[in-house]
């Protein structure tokens, strides 16, 4: 694990004006990185550009920080400590470390390399999202963390030029310094600074650029360093910005020509210039944060096409905004009541307002003309300076703090806009249920008919209306009564795609797939308008597809053992109809809201529908999952739907012959296999036309390239469905993936998918397209989460699930051997020693199922292919992570606690804590209480089951795993009673892992068997087991060749 610091330093020198710049480094578990492997971590990993003629390495020297050390060595970051496991001394000292530090601030062009700090603000933007996206081994510490979001922060004060020309000086012997630079003048950043400062790490104010003396550690102070590095930033941005030769000539020996060229002044010409700045500068600073009215400007547009349109001048008093005067009416006022108003607005108010006035003009010049008489309330405008006024000074205005009020049909819900309208029909092909009955019935092939309008504001126009609008020569025209804005040029183009259109459709109409009218109706824009609002079947379609609460729920299959909850039967209901449309989609329900038994009933109720509609016989369906779940599969199709016919096509005795595998299929409804063999059987799993095909955890496909993900989309079938609790597991490619799957070309190709709406999402953070991406993929996904209140109602405070898993072929190997051995033992043992040799027994095989590391001893690789019970259980934490849960997992094992606590931290490196019964009381404290902490992120907390098991509340948790099963049920609800108690305001869900064919699932049925007599039969341990006569342990402890999964 890399973690990648960095921080704003100032340089050592002793200039009036001190620069300084930002520097990152990186600290691993052996130290920090030295300057080479720093330059080769910058180049081959984050992708840092370099050029030939200047290396990374000429960037990288050494910088001292002030650290915190123990016992003479340098003490880890809390980032890096929490990922060791390293409990921190609670007293340490200070003291300097030189640190080989690279240097930010480089453009790259043309192959030049440029330096400047300004580079900073992309190329942390960069590093938060290669981090974030990329590398699943380098984290962000916190100092680096802290300047990327403030720095996002401070882009606003740029973009929105709060900042000014301005001055400094000092005096030198007799002789004064005049250093012209750049001022930020805001409130937006005042504000900024002081919301940020109290968040600054530490860290961040730790280093130096020379050696400091650690026996006096004076870290810099949070705000200056903060605002230090903002005025850095902000004049290399500015000088940096290209600006045209004739605009240099025009400001030529002006105080704005000095601050772009960086030079400063030594005679007594420029003091006088100060004097003068000075008044200025406080003045545009107390407007800006004294001054206790906001100057307001309202467009007025005239009735009539010929007249002249008003700027209004008004104010509004800042503790009460929308309370806006008229000036004039201000002036119409008598003296007694201006005098009221002035408690409001400032006793020097008419003064304020003028310099307000005069700061305006400078952004307008046209407001010049309204300063000409002393009671200034207005001016007026043509059509082409509203037009002018309307598109660059309104916004350049409110930047400056002004508020602009424009017409309501300039706003973005009252614009009319010059449109294409797609007027849209649904046409049904009833050829198809003529053909073939059983295809229409589970889906017809709807047709959508289409044509377009010419439209403004969304009302039909002709084309010599039209036609008149484009040869105006206004960008502003009254059109039917109202004013609107034109752009000629793409009216002129929308008017040669129309005829083009209308040409080669000579009756109008056009068609489209279903598929396509979709894609179309989520990304309309400004340029084309989707109208189906006249057809109930395109309009019932889409508001059942946009919203679930319109589809009417399913009734419980009859077949179906068991009850589907509410929000269950309209899951089920949501499959029907999408697969009624011809449409996949993907079940992304959260974990533990019963994905598996939805698809089963849906199979159940397909079976009902069939049979109403006399279809003898429907293909089966292929269901692909995991290895680790198969077992699962299985026996939740044997619970809740055992007449359903259903075969596991896996291991090394499977069907291999094309012929018997058509066989096997024509008898079954249900195939389950899995990733691994949807690709090793392709060809003959590709012999079979499927009626569906399901992915269970679908995200194992989101690598496009990968051979698996390309042998399952060469499958044939007529619907598919993805099911996940993560369609986004790491990076919004994996949603593509998934559509890839579920319906190909919709979201385009993958780098047309990853040019659109990856980059822009992730690095950008575009809300446009984020919107329209999520509008095209919400009908094909069905999520529901925990927290809904609707499922909230549906669930049980408890919901308690039993997890199948079979076992490896090492564990079956391993699991047999033991059982051949304590078969010969049993023969001559009694007593006590037959007792003993039961309970060893019962111990070994329970660790077997677990992970054949923890029966071996042997230091082996504690790894997910070794345990699908391991497999399943890290999938399952993953996706409760992603979903913000935090969980408990108990297990009876100190050694599998140990393993487990390891495995989840250091692999996936979750936020872990572990209980055991060797843990101190104060470390127990600690980490129930940062387990609790509101400020800690989801957590995974491993518990042994006696010592987590009473005492303790952990009422964060919302999931409790039991990796291992103890044959007391009382024991168990006791240790899941820790997070669902009193306090706990989520549905706790239960999962309990059962290793299918094997003891664990024999003595699971017993004590099932037992609950219903009563739970006081069952001893608090195993020992009542060993009261079983010879045979009947032989048969709890037998393995069935079945449950093995390679």
């Amino acid at each position: 694990m890399k973690i990648l610091h960095g921080t704003w330093i100032p340089d050592a020198h002793s200039n009036f004006v001190q620069t300084g710049a930002f520097y990152l480094w990186v600290e691993t578990a052996e130290g920090t990185l030295p300057k080479k492997a720093l330059a080769l971590f910058l180049e081959e990993e984050l992708g840092f550009p370099h050029s030939s003629a200047h290396s990374l390495g000429k960037d990288i020297s050494d910088r001292f920080f002030e650290l915190p050390t123990a016992a003479g060595d340098r003490l880890p970051s809390l980032e890096l400590a929490r990922y060791l496991e390293m409990e921190l001394p609670e007293s340490f000292e200070w003291q300097t470390w030189p640190i080989a530090c690279y240097r930010v601030g480089r453009f790259f062009k043309g192959g030049q390399s440029i330096p400047g700090v300004g580079a900073l603000l992309p190329q942390l933007k960069e590093l938060h999202f290669i981090a974030q996206y990329q590398l699943a081994d380098v984290m962000l510490g916190a100092d680096l963390l802290f300047w990327f979001h403030y720095t996002q922060a401070f882009k606003q004060v740029i973009l929105k030029d709060h900042y000014i020309p301005s001055l400094r000086y000092r005096q030198v012997e007799k002789k004064f310094e005049t250093y012209p630079h750049w001022e930020i003048i805001s409130e937006a950043y005042e504000d900024a600074v002081q919301r940020y400062v109290p968040c600054m790490p530490l860290a961040c104010t730790a280093g130096f650029a020379a050696p400091v003396d650690s026996s006096d550690v004076q870290l810099h102070d949070p705000e200056t360093l903060l605002r230090h590095c903002s005025e850095c930033l902000l004049h290399d941005i500015v000088i940096r910005t290209p600006l045209p030769q004739s605009f240099y000539k025009q400001i030529e020996g002006s105080l704005i020509y000095s601050c772009l060229k960086s030079s400063h002044w030594t005679t007594s010409t420029e003091m006088s210039l100060y004097k003068q700045w000075k008044p200025w500068r406080d003045r545009v600073a107390r407007i800006q944060s004294t001054v206790p009215f906001y100057l307001c400007f309202q467009l007025q547009s005239p009735t009539e096409p010929d007249e002249d349109w008003t700027i209004h001048f008004k104010v509004a008093p800042k503790a009460h905004p929308s309370l806006r005067i008229s000036l004039e009416d201000y002036w119409q006022l008598k003296p007694h009541q201006q005098m009221a108003l002035k408690l409001q607005l400032g006793e020097s108010f008419e003064q304020d307002l003028l310099f307000a006035l005069g700061d305006a003009a400078r952004i307008y010049p046209l407001m010049w003309e309204g300063l000409e008489t002393d009671e200034p309330s207005g001016i007026m405008l043509d059509v082409d300076a509203a037009f002018d006024f309307l598109n660059e000074a309104a916004w350049v205005l409110e930047d400056a703090g002004c508020k602009v009020i424009v017409p309501s049909w300039w706003t973005p819900k009252g614009r009319r806009r010059a449109q294409l309208k797609l007027k849209a029909n649904s046409k049904t092909r009833e050829d198809d249920k003529e053909s073939d009955s059983s295809r229409s019935y589970f889906s017809f092939d709807t047709l959508v008919e289409y044509q377009y309008e010419l439209s403004i504001g969304g009302e039909q126009v002709s084309e010599q209306e039209w036609q008149q609008l484009v040869a105006s020569q206004t960008p502003l025209v009254q059109f039917r009564g109202q004013w609107m804005e034109l752009d000629q040029a793409k009216m002129q183009e929308m008017m040669t795609f129309w005829k083009k259109h209308r040409e080669e459709n000579a009756n109008g109409q056009a068609g489209m797939g279903l598929l396509e009218f979709m894609q179309m109706a989520a990304q309309q824009g400004d340029d084309v308008e989707v109208d189906f609002s006249r057809d109930r079947t395109l309009l019932t379609m889409m508001d059942k597809l946009g919203d679930t609460s319109a589809l009417v729920p399913v009734e419980n299959p009859e077949r179906f053992e068991g009850e589907l909850r509410a929000y269950q039967k309209r899951g089920v209901s949501w499959l029907s109809y999408l697969e009624s449309l011809g449409l996949n989609g993907c079940l992304a329900d959260d974990m533990g809201l019963g994905k598996t038994v939805q698809v089963i009933a849906r199979l159940l109720q397909e079976e009902e529908q069939a049979a109403e509609a006399k279809v003898k016989s429907l293909p089966p369906t292929l269901l692909i999952a995991p290895t680790s779940v198969l077992g699962n599969w299985q026996r939740e199709v044997q619970k809740f739907a055992p007449h359903l016919r259903a075969a596991v096509h896996h291991g090394s005795d499977r069907t291999k012959d094309k012929r018997a595998f058509k066989k096997l299929c024509k008898d079954h409804d249900l195939l389950i296999t899995s990733f691994a063999l949807a690709r090793r059987d392709a060809d003959l799993i590709n012999a079979i036309t499927w009626h569906r095909i399901v992915l269970d955890e679908a995200q194992n496909i989101k690598n496009p390239k990968a051979a698996q993900t390309k042998a399952i989309l060469t499958l044939s079938a007529r619907h598919r469905l993805a099911l996940t609790g993560t369609p986004i597991e790491n990076r919004l490619l994996d949603l593509w993936s998934i559509f890839n799957f579920l319906n190909p070309g919709y979201l385009g190709k993958a780098s047309q998918f990853r040019k659109n709406f990856e980059l822009p999402i992730a690095r950008n953070s575009d809300r446009t397209q984020s919107a329209v991406l999520k509008k095209l993929v919400e009908p094909f996904i069905l999520r529901r989460v925990k927290t809904d209140e609707s499922i909230i109602k549906d669930l049980p405070s408890k919901v308690e699930q039993k997890l199948y898993c079979n076992l490896t072929k090492e564990q079956a190997s391993l699991y047999e051997a033991t059982v051949r051995d304590v078969e010969q033992q049993l023969k001559n043992a009694e007593g006590i020693q037959r007792k003993g040799l039961i309970l060893s027994t019962l111990m070994k095989l329970k660790q077997i199922c677990n992970h054949p590391a923890q029966f071996l001893q042997d230091g082996s690789d504690f790894t997910t292919t070794r345990s699908h019970k391991l497999s399943r259980l890290s999938d399952m934490v993953a996706e409760a992570i992603a979903d913000g849960d935090s969980l408990l997992i108990f297990t009876q094992f100190r050694e599998i606690g140990d393993a487990l606590e390891k495995h989840l931290h250091q692999h996936y490196h979750y936020n872990t804590y572990y209980l055991h019964g060797g843990t101190t009381r104060k470390k127990r404290d600690r980490m129930m209480a940062e387990f609790q902490s509101a400020d800690t992120g989801p957590s995974v907390f491993v518990l042994s089951l006696k010592a987590g098991g009473v005492g303790i509340t952990l009422t964060k948790a919302n999931h409790v795993f039991h990796f291992d099963r103890w044959w007391n049920p009382a024991v168990e609800d006791q240790a899941t009673d820790r997070a669902f108690r009193i306090g706990q305001k989520k549905n706790v869900f239960v999962h309990k892992f059962v290793s299918i064919g094997t003891l664990e699932e024999r003595i699971d049925q017993m004590i099932e068997d037992k609950k219903k007599l009563a739970t006081s039969i069952v001893g608090s341990d195993e020992s009542w087991l060993t009261e079983l006569d010879n045979d009947a342990f032989k048969r709890l402890i037998a393995l069935n060749k079945s449950a093995i999964m390679e």
